[in-house]
């Protein structure tokens, strides 16, 4: 859905800076009149960022404060229903954060504060082996595993990108024992300090993919899901597996996209559906453009008065741009005989004003807009997400993002659209959001 930040692991102390490198999750460059279904245009900037430098950020900044709020406390124990799949007892809530060479401290911190419970930190699998496979140097990660577990919150890792000699583009790996290999090693490493593992990230995208993405592709995911899931369920039986998140979209081309619903029936329906005792979760990610939670193409559409023709409909007219589309992938899930296991939507948010073209939604959502919208959407999934037995459909759930702002405002462009969907400025003071999600979590963990 969204571009997301990265680092190399691999670099020295003495390095002069550090590439964020942004991975492309929202597909290829779509024409200027989008259509109703085709993803977003990714952003192709690479910000630097000196490790472990936090000069261009403030020495003295504003830091959100609880408001008539307790001081943070552990999570109760038994969060988890006994039994296969893993389940959630109740909803929870985290939040998507970039942990690498930053005040990581500061973030996890500001996290607790909030009241999230969990964050999701995405890495780059071709930055941590290599040159030679086999050949693995972690770098940072071993300060954000360890110091995530030391601010007790959980930790999701989203694996993204293989190294060139699995794929010479980065996508998926062409042998899914690859894969398993690098798993393997991870979990060794951290064990039970990475809650949780997604499996790849948007892989419905032709960028994610390798270049190019049919029905077939799903097939060969699965096959991976299942190597993984079998590798880090033999070290680390107690950490979840999720089926990685398609992107949400109705679009299809080869070189750019298969439509979500085709690939998450095709991933369901593979080999008789080996997919089925092999993950824990189904990883989501809905859209919102700049549609409220509670609309939803065709039966209840948002409509945006002043969109310019330029902009079509402003995403208005298809289910992939709602929120609530993952109704309609919680109706897949149930059809395709795995509504047993839970979603967990490991990116949803909105975008504010920004300046980067493919996001012009953003620009018709208010700073005071998003703050309702992201509380309403959490108020669904807790109150309204639930199955015959009044049991949550929904896991847990992950806003996207924490502290984009605070990068991009380092690097003079405080308004990218990344910069846009987080909750703190780019001086680490609260947008209305952040102050709105505290209010709201505190009262629910009451």
């Amino acid at each position: 859905m969204y571009n997301q930040w990265y680092s190399r692991a691999r670099i020295s102390a003495a390095a002069a800076l550090l590439s964020i490198i942004l991975a492309a999750c929202g597909g290829a460059p779509q024409a200027a009149q989008p259509t109703a279904a085709q993803p977003t245009a990714p952003s192709t900037e690479q910000p630097t960022i000196k490790p472990n430098d936090t000069s261009s950020q403030p020495t003295v900044a504003p830091e959100p404060k609880p408001t008539e709020q307790p001081a943070p406390t552990a999570e109760p124990q038994g969060i988890f229903e006994p039994g296969t799949p893993i389940r959630t007892r109740n909803t929870q809530y985290g939040v998507v954060s970039h942990l690498y060479y930053t005040d990581r401290n500061r973030v996890l911190t500001l996290t607790n504060i909030a009241g999230f419970t969990w964050t999701r930190q995405q890495i780059q699998w071709k930055d941590l082996e290599g040159p030679e496979p086999g050949n693995y140097a972690w770098g940072d990660l071993d300060g954000i595993v360890n110091d995530t577990a030391t601010n007790n919150v959980k930790l999701l890792i989203s694996i993204v990108k293989s190294p060139t000699f699995y794929n010479p583009t980065n996508g998926l790996p062409s042998d899914p024992k690859s894969m398993g290999d690098f798993v393997e090693a991870m979990m060794k490493r951290y064990g039970d300090k990475i809650t949780a593992v997604e499996i790849w990230n948007e892989q419905n995208l032709a960028v994610e993919n390798g270049g190019r993405v049919t029905a077939d592709d799903a097939g060969h995911y699965v096959d991976i899901l299942v190597e993984c899931y079998n590798r880090i369920k033999a070290i680390s039986p107690n950490t979840i597996v999720l089926a990685g998140a398609p992107s949400s979209t109705a679009f299809e081309r080869e070189d750019v996209a298969l439509p979500d619903e085709k690939y998450y029936r095709a991933m369901y329906s593979y080999k008789d559906g080996l997919i089925k005792s092999h993950f824990d979760a189904q990883a989501v990610h809905p859209g919102g453009a700049a549609n409220s939670p509670g609309t939803l193409f065709p039966d209840n559409p948002n409509t945006i008065a002043d969109c310019p023709p330029e902009l079509g409909t402003c995403w208005t007219d298809n289910a992939t741009h709602y929120f609530r589309h993952m109704e309609n992938v919680r109706r897949f899930m149930v059809e395709e005989g795995v509504g047993d296991h839970q979603m967990w939507v490991t990116e949803f948010g909105w975008a504010t004003k920004n300046n980067t073209p493919g996001y012009e939604f953003g620009n018709f959502v208010s700073t005071e807009q998003q703050s309702t919208y992201i509380v309403d959407a959490m108020k669904m999934a807790h109150d309204k997400y639930k199955d015959e037995n009044g049991k949550p459909w929904v896991g847990v759930m992950f806003l996207w993002n924490m502290n984009f702002a605070v990068l991009w405002g380092g690097e003079g462009n405080p308004d990218h659209e990344q910069a846009a969907f987080g909750i703190l400025n780019p001086d680490w003071s609260p947008r209305p959001s952040f102050l709105a999600i505290q209010s709201y979590l505190a009262s629910i963990k009451k």
